[in-house]
């Protein structure tokens, strides 16, 4: 008898070039989430390409240098030796085996989804595709997006005539398709990247299977989903779950504020308790990408279903709320020092979403400046992480960072975000008036300090 060798599928030919570090990765979207997925890659001796649209970053990382605060040049110079590259140019894809995409999903002016850089992103990707691809969406986004926005596009306008990978489907033809939402926290020290699991969700069982085998290859634990869909939820019930909590504490600072109580003293207390409790602390207002966004990501697609998230969009509410909060705290501040706001001179200490991190999106900061500035306060800020503030998709301040150089020039001073580099004590001590929204303050002493 003679033996028959068994054809090898493309899948099959994907999942052992994953295993042998030999599948070609391509993350499209090199910003706070797919720049360090790639270098993981890299690290574990992937050939790895970054596509991105942004020429400022593309040219940044082919001459060696890195625009995250916290990934060094150095290590963007060792990936470039160990092969990875950074282009525009959307036809290298056809060179790719995985394609990964970490672009934004903000919402719109009428805080709507905005899905236009997966859209435009996916016309990109579907002229390039080939038999055995992998595309995995990482962005954040409602349950669905996957399979009724991005899958469309890709199977109608790719050129040679592929669908993605179902049962019965010819396996020649074939490409996969699965969603893995991404877990980046920018500034958290205490996790490295690779030990944060990672949630798939694959079209089919095969998309599944290798997209849990690519990840594997860089994270530690792969936790399996049904599908995309569950994938995608998985991501907003986490983001959601923070969300109300710290809408929660928030309403419960503006109560304590008014009885005369100390809210971290408050939740210090609390966290003391070994079950049943996790500490959520107040602050001015959510920053970030997911947590100020998913909540509407959710509400606006429960729509569909003729379900209406209340509680939700409640605690989104409360969250938006919290800037015009810390605007009346600033002139209450002000009033009690016989000054008014309009004319006020104000340094606002921090404009980063979170201490520590060099990033911006929807930042707090950023809508209390204009607050004040719509007041008639002379702004100015200071940040070690931005000498400067331009223009954004929400704003356009178009400032230089100030120097802390003489504190009581200013009327008040405000803090916002609560790096640590920052010496509260003197800042207090040199200070007129100090409003502090973070409790970064604490075990200070001074009449002149306010906490909101």
């Amino acid at each position: 008898m003679t033996s028959r060798s068994i054809p090898v599928t493309p899948s099959t030919e994907l999942k052992n070039k994953i295993e042998a570090r030999q599948a070609r990765v391509a993350v499209i979207g090199l910003g706070y989430v797919g720049l360090p997925l790639a270098l993981l890659y890299v690290e574990q001796k992937f050939p790895v390409t970054g596509f991105d649209i942004d020429k400022r970053k593309i040219d940044t990382l082919t001459k060696g240098g890195s625009y995250i605060f916290r990934i060094p040049a150095e290590e963007i110079q060792g990936a470039a030796a160990r092969g990875f590259s950074a282009t525009a140019d959307y036809s290298r894809l056809v060179d790719m085996d995985a394609i990964i995409i970490c672009v934004p999903t903000p919402l719109n002016e009428y805080h709507e989804p905005d899905l236009s850089y997966i859209t435009s992103t996916a016309h990109s990707i579907a002229p390039y595709l080939k038999p055995g691809h992998l595309v995995v969406l990482e962005s954040t986004t409602y349950p669905g997006t996957t399979e009724e926005v991005l899958l469309p596009i890709l199977e109608t306008e790719n050129k040679n005539d592929l669908k993605a990978a179902r049962a019965g489907a010819s396996h020649e033809q074939e490409f996969y398709v699965a969603f893995s939402p991404e877990r980046e926290d920018p500034g958290n020290t205490t996790v490295a990247r690779r030990d944060i699991p990672k949630v798939v969700g694959g079209l089919d069982p095969q998309a599944a299977e290798l997209a849990a085998a690519l990840y594997g290859s860089i994270f530690t634990r792969i936790v399996r989903v049904s599908s995309p869909a569950v994938a995608e939820m998985t991501k907003l019930l986490e983001n959601i779950y923070r969300c109300v909590n710290i809408a929660m504490v928030n309403e419960l600072k503006l109560l304590c504020l008014r009885m005369g109580l100390d809210i971290w003293e408050v939740i210090e207390a609390a966290s003391t308790k070994p079950f049943g409790f996790h500490p959520f602390y107040p602050g001015p207002g959510l920053g970030g990408h997911c947590i100020p966004v998913d909540p509407f990501y959710l509400s606006w697609k429960a729509k569909e279903w003729d379900f209406r998230t209340r509680f939700i969009e409640l605690a989104g509410e409360i969250n938006t709320s919290m800037p015009y909060h810390v605007l009346s705290a600033v002139a209450g501040a002000l009033n009690r020092h016989k000054k008014a706001l309009n004319g006020a001179r104000v340094l606002v200490l921090g404009v980063a979403y979170k201490r520590d991190i060099d990033d911006l999106r929807e930042s707090p900061a950023l809508t209390i400046i204009e607050l004040l500035q719509k007041e008639g306060a002379q702004v100015s800020y200071n940040d070690p992480y931005f000498p400067f503030i331009g223009k954004g998709r929400k704003y356009d301040l178009q400032m230089k960072c100030s120097s802390l150089e003489n504190l009581g020039q200013y009327d008040c001073v405000l803090i916002v975000t609560d790096h640590s580099d920052y010496d509260y004590q003197r800042i207090v001590k040199e200070s007129k008036v100090v409003v502090d929204t973070r409790n970064a303050t604490k075990g200070i002493k001074s009449v002149n300090v306010v906490r909101c």
